[in-house]
Formats: structure tokens, sequence, C-alpha cells
């Protein structure tokens, strides 16, 4: 933290300030490991004799209400989290002894001793209580039995009156007595009247009615003109909704505010929703599967028997509190907890082999989690595609050859995958090699590397790949027994790709041209498929730029990128995509079209390709021609026909 000087403070406000640090150490130290946990606050103060320069460390931020119920509950300190006049506070730890109690030391006088504030407040108790909700303003809400009685108290100002209305119930206050204030009441104890003297805080309390139903706590201040107890209702500075049932529903596993999910980064003490991360991991990282188990009233469940298990061989352990422990040994892990906010963490039982594992969560026989999370083991395949040719005498790839986003240049990718074939990144654990054994004895290919390693396993995003190049010699030819070797790195594990060709050759120098079919309707796709040779009549490189081009193709629109053919891959070839007709129709017949790469036929190293091609309709293509020989058919047909019945007549007489 940066410390900086200020000018000189109040002694006065330093030890007040010094004061409130000293209450919430207090409270901190008697917090249980679960409302520790949920709260979240930053509370610094700093105080130095008086008369000397003060030092600033981070403002405070104030606690809301405690929601968290139970015995061992802790309340809200309303001297440090509360607005004077305008804030009510109920006491969320239930009491043990039967009885309702109010917070004996709440009744302190400003400047006395604030050394067990803390506990003083935790000393306030409920009956009944069983949901509260976060605020302390005005739109309060809280459950509770019938017949419950509730322990507040309020952060006032000194010499203030403070008055409080229910729509239904009593108020009262129990013994011992808060300090400094006094309490009247009305008739029917539905009012209560306090006057504040030298008092921090007030607290009283509030017996529920025995019938079911919605009630109104409204404390008013004395804001707008003093409160008494026949004129109480004056400015509303806090108000709480109580509801009561004559049956609890909390204590028993809810789903609807319990939680679940999948972490492959962290374990965690405070998990707020079901929504997983990834569900799977690289070779050797755990998964976590975080989970915060509640009752029908948003409460902590009691400890209770928390069995996990994983499937197909994996091992867990249990994480208290969001805590990362050591991997477990077994497929089982029991523990005795509330669940409020703890982690399973689930590692590979077996050493770099892949993994597919379901756990299931139940807490006191209930099911109350199942997730599958999924570890990626070491790789055991390599898998190499070439996609472009080296020009000779060269080392560099192809610029961005993938066209991915990536920018990367290369000639070829390489995939690794482990036994079940899951993708493997191999950037962290391991090298990739030429197989110097498989290069040996030619001349044509002097190196082969990869030069960007995957970084990424998910089938969707290029960086699963790893891609690299080749160097070449003077002489053009092809090497079909080229192998790679990645080494893992905690092992020294080798794996040797299978054999793949790479190929060496010149700039294009010339080419040919050529439709995939002799005959299109109109609305077909035609492809057009130019091949380039080098200057020995081997398929060019895919370094080198064929230069630009022109074409006319008749009653063709061509859809693919025109310009330079670039990239022609392992065989020389580039492909433009044409839909046969135009925008203005078509005629049917026969066509050549003009392909001329400019550059080369420029050269005198290449000529004009000039492939044909007949287009029709699709419709009726009979011409008169051929409606004339087919009558000329049909006549000669009849003739015959007459002849040879004429003929018989003759034999029958």
């Amino acid at each position: 933290m940066c410390h900086k000087e200020m000018e000189l403070e109040d002694p006065q406000d330093l030890r007040a300030r010094f004061r409130k640090f000293l209450i919430l150490t207090s409270e901190r130290k008697q917090m249980s490991k679960t409302t520790l946990r949920k709260r979240i606050s930053v509370i610094a103060a700093s105080a130095l004799t008086a008369g000397m320069l003060s030092v600033v460390a981070s403002p405070n931020v104030a606690f809301g209400h405690a929601t968290v119920i139970s015995t061992t509950a802790n309340n809200s300190i309303a001297e440090l989290t509360g607005t004077l006049n305008n804030s009510m506070f109920v006491a969320v730890r239930q009491s043990t002894s039967g009885l309702a109690s109010v917070n004996p030391g709440a009744g302190q006088v400003q400047g006395a001793t604030t050394a067990g504030a803390g506990t003083a407040t935790n000393a306030a108790a409920g009956l009944g209580l069983l949901t509260k909700d976060a605020s302390s303003g005005t739109a309060q809400t809280a459950t509770m039995l019938t017949s419950g009685v509730l322990s507040l108290y309020v952060p006032v100002g000194s010499a203030t009156s403070i008055a409080v209305v229910a729509t239904n119930g009593t108020f009262g206050v129990s013994s011992p007595t808060p300090l400094g204030a006094t309490y009247t009441y009305g008739q029917d104890r539905r009012t209560l009247l306090a006057v504040t003297g030298g008092a921090t805080t007030i607290g009283f309390t509030w017996t529920a009615p025995s019938s079911v139903g919605t009630y109104t706590l409204s404390m008013y201040n004395g804001a707008s003109g003093a409160v008494s107890l026949t004129t109480p209702a004056r400015t509303l500075g806090a108000q709480l909704t109580v509801t009561t049932v004559a049956a609890s529903a909390g204590g028993s596993y809810s789903a609807t505010y319990s939680f679940c999910a999948i972490s492959n980064s962290a374990p965690s003490g405070s998990q707020a929703n079901n929504t997983d991360g990834t569900a799977a991991t690289t070779n050797g990282n755990p998964m976590f599967i975080n989970f915060a188990l509640n009752d029908a009233y948003n409460n902590d469940l009691d400890p209770g028997s928390i069995v996990a298990t994983a499937t197909n061989g994996a091992f867990i352990a249990f994480g208290d509190g969001g805590t990362n422990p050591a991997a477990g040994t077994s497929s089982t892990v029991v523990a005795y907890d509330a669940g409020a906010g703890d982690s399973i963490k689930v590692t590979q039982g077996t050493a770099d082999a892949p993994l597919s594992t379901t756990v299931t969560i139940t807490y006191n026989g209930t099911t109350v989690c199942t997730k599958t999370v999924g570890f990626a083991g070491a790789p055991t395949k390599i898998a190499v595609t070439v996609l472009e040719t080296q020009k000779l005498s060269g080392s560099d790839g192809k610029a961005d050859f993938l066209e991915d986003g990536y920018a990367r240049a290369g000639l070829f990718t390489v995939l690794a995958t482990d036994a079940a074939g899951n993708q493997v990144a191999t950037s962290s654990i391991g090298t990739f090699s030429a197989n110097a054994a498989s290069l040996a004895g030619q001349t044509i290919v002097s190196a082969l590397s990869v030069t960007s390693s995957a970084t990424q396993t998910s089938t969707t995003l290029p960086g699963r790949v790893s891609t690299g190049t080749y160097t070449c010699g003077a002489t053009a030819g092809e090497v079909k027994t080229a192998k790679l070797d990645f080494t893992i790195t905690a092992t020294g594990k080798v794996i040797t790709s299978d054999a793949f060709t790479i190929r060496c050759a010149d700039k294009p120098y010339s080419y040919t041209a050529s439709f995939d079919k002799a005959s299109y309707v109109q609305g077909d796709i035609a492809t057009l498929t130019v091949k380039f040779l080098d200057s020995k009549g081997n398929p060019a490189n895919s370094i080198e730029t064929t230069g630009g081009w022109t074409s006319v193709t008749p009653m063709l629109t061509n859809v693919s990128t025109t310009g330079a053919a670039a990239g022609l891959g392992t065989t020389g070839t580039k492909t433009y995509t044409y839909t046969v007709g135009t925008t203005s129709g078509m005629t049917a017949g026969t066509y050549t079209s003009i392909i001329d790469f400019t550059t080369l036929t420029g050269a005198g190293t290449a000529v004009k390709a000039t492939p044909t091609y007949k287009l029709t309709t699709g419709g009726d293509t009979t011409t008169n021609a051929d409606v004339l020989k087919s009558i000329v058919a049909l006549i000669a047909s009849i003739n015959k026909q007459i002849q040879a019945l004429q003929k018989l007549i003759l034999q029958r007489r």
C-alpha cells in the first residue's frame, strides 16, 4: 500500500476511528468460518498518538446486515455498519437458553471502552427467526415462527428519541436493560419510545403474534418533529416486514438456494450460481467442483455427511471452505460438513491417461450435485498435414498460409492427440524436432522444423494445431519418408509421426486450365482448375507468385477471389468458382474461354489457356431440323408398314 502524509487530524477523531478498528478486530476473531467467508468487507483505520501525522489506509466499506442464522452466527455491529437513527438491525444469533436477549452492552456511552463490543453485540439473540434479508433500512424482510421473539437494535445519536410502532405483537426489553437509555411503552405494547441519552445503541425485543400473518415494524426518528408515544410516526428511519409461519421449511437441502458448478482453474468458498466453467482440462491439471448447500430460507445447512464419488478411477479430495487440498488417492471421499462453500478436487487416477469421470455429491444421502469432467492425457500421436510446397533454396513458410487470423507462416500443420483422440496443446509440455533418420540419404530437403507450437485444445480454435516449415536445396523433387518427433519434457518419451511427403519446386513457369465438366445447365456451379508447372514440368511451389490474371468466360459469373493465384498447395493448382448464367440472362451454346496469367504469358514461358464448355438453359432444346428429321423417319416407317400389308394381301389371293 502506498502511504502518504496528511494534515494533522483531531485526536478525538483518531481515537474514535481506532475504537472502531478494535471493535471490528474483536468481531472477526469470533466469526465462524462460514460467516467470515460470506461477508465481504474491507475495514481499514489508522491512528497514531495525538499530535502525530496520520497515515491513510483503505477507506471503510460497511458490512451488510448479517444474514446467516444460527446459534453461533455473528450479529452486525450497529455502530460500524448502520446509519444513526436510520438503521434497525435484527440479531441473527439464535438463543440457546430459550429466552431472547438484547445486547447488554448496546447502551454504551460515547467514549467508553470498546474492547468487548463485538462480544456484546453477539450476546443479542432471538427465538424462531428463520430468514433475514441483508438490508437494515426501510425495505427489510424477515420470516419467523409464530410467537417467536426478535432481538432488535438501532444505532443512535446522543440525546435523541426513537419510536418503534408494530402492527401487531408486543415490544419489550429483556434484562439486563441496555445502558444509557430509557424505554416506555404504549398500553398495548405495540409502540415503543426510547430516549437515548448518551447511548450509542438501543436494544429491544418484539414478540410475534401466535397467528400466522404478515406484520410491520416501523422505526421513526425526530428529524421532522419530536417523537412520542402519542405521536410516534414522524420521519421513517427503518422498517421491517415480518412474515410468521407455523412451521419452519428450513434445515433441509433446497436445490433453489444451493449451487454447484465446475471450475478448471480454482476452488471456491463462495459459489453463487450454477454456471459451469470449461468442463475439461489438460493432462496433469486438476478440476474443481465447487458447491454451496443451503435450505429453503437460503441459510447454511447444519453439518452433515457429505459423500463424493467419482467414476472411471478418478481421484478426489474434499476442500473445506474453498481450500485447495492435496490430490486425493481414492474415488470416494467422506466429510462431516455443512457444505456452505466447499470444493471437490478431481485428478486423474492414472498419470498421463485420458479420463472422463462423473462426480456425484450427496448430503445426508440426498444427491445434491452430479458433474462430468474430462482430462486430456499425454500425447500419444502426432499427425502431420502438408499443405504447401517449398521453393528451391528456401526455408521460410508461406505467409498466413492457414488464413485463420493467427497470421502464422508455414507449410504444414501438426495435430497432437492422446490415446482417446483428445487434442493436446504441445507448447508447454515438450519440443518438436526432425526425425534425423527420415531425412538421411537425400539432398532435396536439408531441415524440418515446427515454428509455432499448439496452445489450444478446442476443436474450434486455430491454435489447436502447431505449424512448421522445411528447407529445400537447389534441386526440385520430393521426400516421401519425412517424419517428425515430439519429446515430452516430463518423461523424455519420444513420439514419432507417420511418414509424410514434402516437395521442393521452382516458381510457376507455365500453366494449363480446364473446367470440371464439358457441359453445364443454367444455374450450375462451374469450377475452373489452373495447374502451374515449373520450368522442369514439376507442379510449381506455393511461395512464389503466379502474377495477375485476366479471364474471358462468356455466360459465366466469377464468384471466387480474383487477382493473383496464391497458395498452390502440394499439387501446384488454383481453383476458381463460377455460376452458370449472368444477371442479364443466358444464351445456350458452346463457348471458348480465355485464361491469361499475364506475367507468365508476357514473359513467353506460358500461353493463354482456352478451355471450352457447352451451356444449355435446361428447357426444351429441340430444333426445327430435329422435328423435320423425326417427321421423315415417321413417314418412312409408315411406308414400310403399307408395303408389308400389300404383300400379305397378294399372298392370300
